[in-house]
């Protein structure tokens, strides 16, 4: 209660969201972030996506704080800048998977399908499923998109390819 008290005292921006997640959860981003931006970071996002103990722990313990500060750095449209966050992060953690070390693009796609929901948490909960190996013609050809995702907030398509390896610049254009 002490730690508590004395991590946000004097935090007026923090003081009136306290309130609205669980001890639990304070107690986890008390121990986990060591600055006050951070610890606000964690209060919000629990906010904004009603964290779970276990979904939080998962962020806290994959970084989720310094990588999305590093995707800040992206490019992004204006129609996205908008919007004020970033959906789209520089790098995601699926260690939920349980792939082996040397596996294919299909394997990697069943095994994202068999964990949706884990998914759908790491992209974060603004991202809805649509359908997989989603067929699509341009041109008179046939092409399939890996994933095919809405976003609510952005009220756009998202199309996920799914690539093993390093990344290569003609993935870009690939559609």
């Amino acid at each position: 209660m002490k730690k508590f008290y004395e991590t946000y005292k004097d935090n007026e921006i923090v003081t009136p969201l306290v309130t609205q997640i669980s001890w639990t959860n304070h107690l986890l981003i008390m121990s986990g972030c060591k600055t006050d931006e951070e610890r606000e970071f964690y209060i919000r996002l629990c906010i904004k996506e009603n964290y779970s103990k276990r979904q939080l722990e998962r962020q806290l313990d994959s970084g989720y704080y310094e990588r999305y500060m590093l995707s800040k750095e992206i490019l992004l449209p204006e129609s996205v800048k908008k919007l004020g966050e970033n959906p789209f992060l520089d790098s995601y953690v699926m260690e939920f998977l349980d792939l082996p070390n040397e596996f294919h693009e299909n394997d990697l796609r069943k095994a994202l399908i068999r964990n949706m929901k884990d998914f759908i948490l790491e992209l974060g909960k603004d991202f809805t499923f649509i359908d997989e190996e989603y067929k699509v013609q341009v041109g008179g050809d046939d092409f399939r998109i890996d994933l095919l995702f809405y976003h609510r907030g952005l009220q756009c398509l998202v199309a996920i390819e799914l690539k093993i390896g390093k990344f290569k610049p003609e993935y870009i254009s690939k559609f």
